[in-house]
């Protein structure tokens, strides 16, 4: 068994009004290997009082989706005897009303582009190779939200 961890800070700043909803949602992350990530919450969520620049728990949820496919796309590309030279992905996802009330990211476009060194496999491979990384992929194994995998 792993553990994973990260740190949250967020401070009331000078001026900010709590009780009513006027204060900034920016925080800072941190995680164990010593990296910090400045992050806020959604704009299409609290407008104004979001930090643009920072990274959002939605955008995060899309990228982890999108990494983990990525490595054990690698990892299995690597075992079925191919080898990937770049793996390039625009994922994106969308946040839908679940129920009344509620909000959720409901589905995650992965689009990778892959360039291979050597020969490459065929659609029908590729296919089973995105296929197996996804049954395997430790976050989308995680989440409700559908993961769907584009190929060109």
């Amino acid at each position: 068994m792993a553990r994973y961890t990260a740190d949250i800070l967020w401070t009331l700043k000078a001026g900010e009004d709590f009780g009513n909803g006027r204060y900034s949602r920016a925080h800072i992350l941190s995680f164990d290997g010593g990296i910090t990530v400045p992050a806020s919450a959604s704009p299409h969520v609290v407008g104004k009082w979001a930090d643009r620049a920072a990274v959002d728990p939605e955008e995060m949820l899309v990228a982890a989706l999108s990494n983990c496919h990525m490595l054990t796309f690698l990892h299995k590309a690597r075992l079925a005897g191919f080898s990937v030279a770049a793996y390039a992905d625009h994922a994106e996802g969308i946040m839908e009303e679940i129920a009344p009330g509620r909000l959720g990211l409901t589905k995650v476009w992965l689009t990778p582009v892959i360039t291979w060194s050597g020969p490459a496999p065929t659609p029908g491979q590729l296919a089973d190779l995105h296929h197996a990384a996804h049954e395997e992929c430790y976050i989308a194994n995680s989440v409700k939200t559908e993961v769907l995998v584009v190929t060109a």
